[in-house]
């Protein structure tokens, strides 16, 4: 069949199958935010232990992407995916019967083990089948497609709650998780001559890295203050985009402007669209304008600027909230940019390992943020209960969202200084 003897055919497939897995990813780590009310009632957590629970997901996604990125260099995406597919399956599967708060935290933290390996090995499959000129687009797609996984786990996800059951959900999405495994290793392979097939134009074969070239890598990443600057853009800001679009947006709504949760993730999935459409866009333009930092710096900007709305006016006009969110979500491509730029800083052999390490910073991030933003809350915490849950003061919700408009602002001034040391 052409569609899989062709190789610049095959590799839509094979980044396809990739990508669908990844769209669960996205669910899994963004549902939080529909199933905040629910996980509240069903294990009797405070705010800060449901941003724990949240960010036991992203502590431990963070923690495997070094490591991932050393495997997906060495083995490649075919193996390294197809085993996050399932792993992160079983941890849906073990979520979805917890009975308490521990075994809840414990499977989360399994369903962010088989997630972490997702996004590193799609974008060491993409470094491998497409030119270095379309990397800023395909990085742009794929992290699009957490868009689209975010538009999922707003409305559609509150209706399929409220329909069947939140645990009934989780465990289709499981199902779900394993059939797009089984598409992984069925028609992913390491290169277009892995694959049998003949190279295409620009797109030099890259043979497997050793284990001591890996070594190496990871050794001189550690010491290059300009991965540590890119990791704390991508630590600051993908964390805030994960805080408050994956948790926190939706029980701000809730509370301070009296919105049920169904429609509260509504404004989610407004910033779930930005997120579609920030990642494809900004990547395509970047490629095109052979420019990274200029648009990151400018679009860190736009970013901080939107989100201090909230902790500035507290309760600004819902049609003011959604821009605020889909800003937030489309500063998801702004965000990206810092993995072509540390991409194309190190050898092709290094770039799994390269990008795996300034991803990694990002979901510390997202595993900061949520409980720091939750401890806050609880500073503010009231007697009275909203849609079943603990409700907080608008003046809390105004704190928490000036920690994230600050983690933002540090993100500016690193790119900056990026930026500068380039320059000089």
């Amino acid at each position: 069949m052409q569609l899989l003897s062709d190789p610049t055919r095959r590799r839509w497939v094979a980044w396809g199958s990739l990508v669908g897995v990844f769209l669960l990813v996205n669910i899994h780590r963004l549902s939080t935010a529909v199933l905040s009310e629910r996980l509240i009632s069903a294990f009797g957590v405070t705010a800060a232990q449901l941003g724990t629970l949240h960010a036991s997901f992203f502590v431990i996604y963070a923690a495997v992407q070094i490591p991932t990125g050393m495997l997906a260099d060495r083995y490649g995406a075919r193996s390294v995916g197809t085993a996050g597919a399932v792993t992160l399956s079983a941890g849906a599967i073990g979520f979805a019967l917890s009975g308490g708060y521990r075994s809840a935290f414990l499977f989360r933290a399994v369903i962010g083990f088989g997630s972490g390996v997702v996004f590193i090995s799609t974008i060491r499959f993409c470094a491998n089948w497409f030119r270095a000129d379309e990397f800023g687009t395909m990085t742009g797609l794929t992290a699009g497609t957490a868009g689209l996984g975010a538009i999922v786990a707003t409305t559609p996800l509150a209706y399929l709650i409220r329909w069947f059951g939140w645990r009934s959900t989780i465990l289709a999405f499981a199902g779900l998780g394993i059939v797009a495994g089984g598409c992984v290793w069925l028609f992913v392979r390491r290169s277009p001559a892995a694959a049998g097939l003949d190279p295409i134009d620009n797109v030099p074969e890259r043979p497997a890295v050793t284990f001591g070239e890996t070594v190496r890598h990871v050794r001189t990443l550690l010491a290059d203050p300009d991965q540590w600057l890119l990791s704390v853009v991508f630590f600051c800001s993908m964390g805030t985009i994960l805080t408050v679009i994956g948790l926190w947006g939706v029980p701000y709504l809730v509370v301070v402007h009296g919105l049920s949760v169904t429609t509260a993730s509504y404004y989610t999935l407004i910033g779930a669209v930005g997120m579609l459409i920030g990642g494809p866009t900004v990547g395509w333009i970047s490629d095109r304008i052979g420019r990274r930092l200029a648009p990151m710096i400018a679009g860190l900007g736009l970013f901080a600027a939107a989100l201090g709305v909230i902790p500035i006016f507290g309760a600004p006009p819902l049609p003011v909230v959604a821009v605020v969110y889909f800003v937030i979500g489309f500063s998801l491509g702004v965000t990206m940019l810092s993995l072509p730029v540390i991409k194309e800083k190190y050898p092709a052999g290094a770039s799994g390992v390269a990008t795996a390490t300034v991803n990694g910073a990002g979901f510390f991030g997202g595993a900061a943020l949520p409980p720091l933003m939750g401890a806050v809350l609880d500073r503010y915490r009231t007697e009275d209960v909203v849609a079943g849950a603990v409700a907080y003061t608008d003046f809390g919700y105004r704190v928490a969202f000036a920690v994230t408009t600050v983690a933002v602002v540090l993100a500016i001034c690193c790119a900056v200084w990026f930026a500068r040391r380039r320059r000089s």
